[in-house]
């Protein structure tokens, strides 16, 4: 999400970074670039008006034209308005409520409703520790019931027993019934959606949420629908009333406008979203966070936090006590992979550092093959146990039986040694410096000699 405004605003700061002072008449210039930039990326005309008006207000006050680095000072400008822009803060999910909890999900038919509700039902299970029971009130699409107790059996949560020919009604009132007695702590209703909003689709809404009371309404919205996402969630908002948005298959678009639109126009914060097709695919919206990736300035914060979730400090303390000691195996690596494959691959982790967007174009030349990880993952399976502790063992013969075993190449095999090698290396460099040599040079004194 975000790519093609990332780029063009990515190429108007890299012609500011090139002059020492700012005039009036260049602050106009970047306005009318960054205008076009917006709408580009599918923002609503009204916001980018609002935006580039208050925005070119504390550009060309004396703060930016006297400063040292005028560029910097745009760009800070820029960065602090997108992130107002998308809502500042970050509004975590209200579950402050009696138990159960209930929070409606309401959007179009085809917007990802019933695969988010499993999406939020796992992250409310396993981050915050929730028993959660989903109900689906969608009577009228064939399957659907059926298909959110299929994402609910993956998410590891309760559904509610399916009974045929009940009314959304009738399904809300046991849903509810069940949810008091057997003691959970939220319910999640999956509401029916239309192709379009219409009469039918709001009168039923508006008696559900009259009859669950919901503490959460949440909008679920198919970020690729552009423009069309934003008239949704107005309407939505003024008939319903939503106290947040889900944002959905963001990693399919790349202008983002709908996110940039959406925040400003309802009032209303986005809450969540949609990064992936699979249930554990789906973060917390964090407007600064989302505003640094746009101007390419990384976002280390969620990187640090994906790590934490996939590594826990036991291990981590364990694989740093093995490097202090000079020693990486076949066995670290095979952890070291496992765990990149869990936090995304190596696309997904690239993505949030910093700096990235500007060597956009070289990464997509290299084309970095995320089945490479499955592959390296099979050739040190097929090694054995000695093996893999001791690659010095790895003689030719070795090395062509492995990579029959694995189904790949010996030149395969080879390229993964050389990168345990490396590994290895870089390990026992680590362990001549030492802690102090490591906090005098950090890591260029690490990488010195590895070239």
């Amino acid at each position: 999400m975000f790519s093609s405004l990332s780029n063009k605003l990515g190429d108007i700061f890299s012609k500011l970074r090139k002059r020492g002072v700012l005039t009036e008449a260049d602050i106009d210039a970047v306005m009318r670039e960054v205008r076009i930039a917006l709408l580009e990326a599918d923002v609503a005309l009204p916001v980018v008006k609002d935006f580039i008006t208050s925005l070119k207000a504390k550009a060309v006050g004396s703060e930016v034209i006297e400063s040292v680095s005028p560029a910097q000072m745009v760009i800070k400008l820029v960065n602090d308005h997108i992130t107002e822009l998308l809502g500042s803060e970050h509004q975590s999910i209200n579950l402050a409520g009696t138990p159960p909890v209930v929070i409606m999900m309401v959007g179009l038919q085809g917007s990802g409703k019933t695969t988010t509700t499993g999406k939020l039902g796992l992250r409310l299970r396993t981050k915050y520790n929730k028993k959660v029971l989903v109900a689906s009130l969608d009577v009228y699409r064939p399957a659907a019931q059926k298909q959110l107790e299929q994402v609910a059996k993956r998410a590891e949560i309760a559904s509610l027993p399916i009974v045929e020919g009940e009314k959304p009604i009738e399904i809300t009132k046991r849903a509810l019934q069940d949810a008091r007695l057997e003691g959970y702590d939220v319910l999640l209703l999956d509401t029916a959606g239309r192709l379009h909003i219409d009469t039918e689709l709001m009168d039923e809404l508006k008696a559900v949420k009259q009859l669950a009371n919901p503490l959460e309404t949440m909008l679920v919205a198919d970020s690729l629908t552009g423009q069309d996402a934003v008239t949704i969630a107005k309407a939505f908002h003024e008939q319903i009333g939503v106290t947040g948005i889900t944002l959905t298959r963001i990693d399919g678009d790349g202008r983002g406008g709908a996110a940039l639109s959406m925040r400003a126009i309802t009032g209303q914060p986005i809450k969540f979203m949609g990064v992936g097709e699979k249930i554990d695919e789906f973060e917390e919206f964090h407007p600064s966070r989302i505003a640094s990736r746009i101007l390419d300035m990384g976002d280390i914060v969620s990187l640090v936090e994906k790590a934490a979730e996939n590594v826990s400090q036991a291990e981590a303390e364990a694989m740093a006590a093995k490097m202090l000691e000079g020693t990486f195996d076949f066995n670290d690596l095979l952890d070291q992979l496992r765990k990149m494959k869990k936090m995304g691959g190596v696309g997904s982790l690239m993505k949030m550092l910093p700096g990235m967007g500007a060597m956009r174009e070289k990464l997509e030349n290299a084309k970095i093959d995320e089945n490479a990880l499955a592959r390296q993952e099979a050739i040190i399976l097929s090694m054995t146990k000695k093996e893999r502790a001791n690659p010095k063992l790895l003689n030719g013969q070795r090395r062509a039986r492995i990579a029959k075993g694995s189904g790949v190449t010996a030149a395969d095999v080879n390229k993964l040694i050389k990168q345990q090698m490396q590994m290895q290396d870089m390990v026992k460099k680590l362990k001549k410096l030492g802690q102090k040599g490591m906090m005098r040079g950090g890591l260029q004194n690490l990488m010195k000699g590895m070239q």
